[in-house]
C-alpha cells in the first residue's frame, strides 16, 4: 500500500487531483469517507442547479401565455418529485467520478483519512489501515458554518445539506445569508411557493458583487416575492412547537419573523479536525492550512488545497489548484494561480456572474475607469426570448485599455463570463474585444457592445 502520491478527499479538488497525478504517471490513491465527488456533486453545486432548473422550468409554463403558448389545468410542483430529482442527478454524477478514477487506475480507499508521521496516511473506518506515500495532499474540503445565534438541529434549522433533501416543502423559510448558496436556495423554495425571507449582515445581497448588480438581482428577488432584509443580523431563534421564532437585529430595531424553517447559509468552515496537523509540522493560519504558491504546506510531502486553505472557496479553484499542485510535484512548470481572474457566479434568474474588480474596488486601488454598460432590453436576442432584465457592465483601465473587471446580471451569463475571464488572462484591451466580432443576434454580443459604450462608440444605445 505504498504510493506516489495519496489524495484525502474526493471532492473536485481531490478527486481532479488524484485524475492529472495518474495521467502523469504516478501511482495514486485517494481516500474517501463518504460520496465520490464531495459536496459540490452531491450536497451542493450540481444539485441545487437542478432544483433551479425545475424552477426555471415552473417559470416557463407559467409565462407560456407570453409567449403564445396556453396549457390548461392546474399547475403545481411536485415538491418531492423535484427533489427526487435533484438526488438522482447528484448519483450520477458521483457514478460518473467513480468510473474515472477506476479508468485512471485510481486506488479508492473508503474511510477517514488523517496524517500518521513522514509520508503515512492512517485510514479509519470499517477497517483500520496504514497507507505511505511520497506526497500526501490534503482536500478535504468545507461543511455548513455554525453561528452562535443559530445553532443547527438539523430539523427546524437547517444547513444547506438539509435544505436539499426535506421530505416536505416549508410553507415559510428564512434564510440567513446572502451569498450563492443562501440566494440559490431562497430563490428555488420562492419559486415553489414557499414563502421566503433573506437576510444579509451588509448593506447589500450577493456583497462580494459589484454594488450595481447587487441593487439589481435585489429588485428581481423582491418583485418574485422575496422579502429581503439587508444591513440585518440573526440575534436569536426559539423553536415553539412547529414554528420558529428568529429574532432579527435591523436598522430600525428588533423584529421577530415566524417561520417554518430556518435555513443558515453564513458561510462555510474548513474540514480540519482530526487530520493530526499540527502534530505532524502542518501550520494552521487564521482557521486555514499554511500554503505557498504551489501549495506545499509547512512540512515536507505534505499539501493543501480547495476550501481548507485561504482564497476563494470554490469548486473550479479547488480542480485548478489542485492540477498546478499535482504538475510541480510531477516535474512540469506551472504558473501560480491568478486568484484576480476567477470567476464567480450566482445561479438565480437572472443568474449573475462575475470576474476581476468592482468599480468601488476599481477606484480604491487608484485606477482612473472607463465604464460600458449594456442593458438586455437593448438585445434583440434577450427581447425574443423574454429575458430582458439585467445588463453586462465592464470596467476598464482609461490609460491602457486594460479589462479592470466584468459584471453581468442576466440570462445565462454564467455562460458567458469565461469569454471575460480568458480575456483577461490574455491581457486584451477595450479596442480588441470591440473589434472581435461576436454573433448575432446572442447575449452574448451584449459584451462588444458594453466594451464600445466605454469607448464613445456604441451604436445600438
Amino acid at each position: 500500500m505504498n504510493y506516489d502520491v495519496i489524495v484525502i478527499g474526493s471532492g473536485p479538488g481531490g478527486y481532479v487531483t488524484a485524475i492529472r497525478a495518474s495521467q502523469l504517471g504516478l501511482k495514486t490513491a485517494i481516500v474517501e469517507r463518504a460520496e465520490l465527488g464531495g459536496i459540490c456533486l452531491n450536497w451542493g453545486c450540481i444539485p441545487t442547479k437542478s432544483l433551479l432548473k425545475s424552477a426555471q422550468v415552473l417559470e416557463y409554463i407559467h409565462k407560456a401565455d407570453e409567449f403564445g403558448v396556453h396549457i390548461e389545468g392546474e399547475i403545481k410542483p411536485d415538491f418531492g418529485a423535484i427533489i427526487g430529482r435533484s438526488r438522482t442527478v447528484a448519483a450520477g454524477m458521483s457514478k460518473g467520478v467513480q468510473f474515472l478514477l477506476k479508468k485512471n487506475k485510481i486506488d479508492v480507499i473508503p474511510g477517514f483519512g488523517s496524517l500518521a508521521g513522514d509520508g503515512k496516511v492512517l485510514v479509519t473506518g470499517e477497517n483500520q489501515q496504514e497507507i505511505t506515500a511520497t506526497h500526501i495532499i490534503l482536500a478535504t474540503g468545507a461543511r455548513s458554518r455554525q453561528l452562535p445565534g443559530l445553532p443547527q438541529d438539523g430539523k427546524k434549522v437547517i444547513g444547506y445539506r438539509e435544505a436539499l433533501t426535506l421530505e416536505k416543502q416549508p410553507a415559510s423559510m428564512v434564510v440567513v445569508g446572502s451569498g450563492a448558496i443562501g440566494t440559490e436556495l431562497a430563490f428555488f423554495y420562492n419559486s415553489v411557493g414557499t414563502q421566503v425571507t433573506l437576510i444579509e449582515f451588509m448593506p447589500e445581497i450577493v456583497p462580494l458583487e459589484d454594488e450595481e448588480v447587487s441593487k439589481a438581482l435585489a429588485r428581481s428577488l423582491k418583485k418574485a416575492g422575496i422579502k429581503i432584509m439587508t444591513g440585518s443580523s440573526v440575534e436569536k431563534t426559539d423553536i415553539e412547537g412547529d414554528e420558529c421564532i428568529v429574532t432579527v437585529k435591523t436598522p430600525k430595531g428588533a423584529e421577530q419573523i415566524r417561520t417554518e424553517i430556518v435555513l443558515s447559509a453564513v458561510g462555510i468552515s474548513p474540514n480540519l479536525e482530526n487530520l493530526e496537523l499540527e502534530s505532524n509540522g502542518v501550520e494552521v493560519e487564521n482557521g486555514k492550512v499554511k500554503v505557498d504558491s504551489y501549495y506545499r504546506t509547512t512540512k515536507a510531502g505534505v499539501y493543501a488545497i480547495g476550501d481548507i486553505i485561504a482564497g476563494p472557496a470554490l469548486a473550479h479553484v479547488a480542480s485548478a489548484e489542485g492540477i498546478i499542485c499535482i504538475e510541480k510535484i510531477a516535474g512540469l512548470n506551472p504558473e501560480p494561480l491568478d486568484y484576480k481572474n476567477i470567476p464567480g457566479c450566482t445561479y438565480t434568474n437572472p443568474e449573475v456572474a462575475s470576474v476581476g474588480l468592482t468599480e468601488k474596488a476599481a477606484k480604491e486601488a487608484g485606477y482612473d475607469i472607463k465604464i460600458g454598460k449594456f442593458p438586455f432590453t437593448a438585445s434583440g436576442k434577450a427581447s425574443a426570448a423574454g429575458a430582458r432584465d439585467g445588463f453586462v457592465k465592464l470596467i476598464f483601465d482609461s490609460k491602457h485599455g486594460e479589462l479592470l473587471g466584468a459584471h453581468l446580471i442576466g440570462s445565462n451569463v454564467t455562460e458567458m463570463i469565461a469569454g471575460l475571464v480568458t480575456a483577461r488572462k490574455l491581457e486584451i484591451t477595450g479596442h480588441e474585444l470591440i473589434k472581435s466580432v461576436h454573433p448575432h443576434p446572442t447575449m452574448s454580443e451584449a459584451i462588444m457592445k458594453a466594451a464600445a459604450a466605454a469607448f464613445g462608440e456604441v451604436i445600438h444605445l
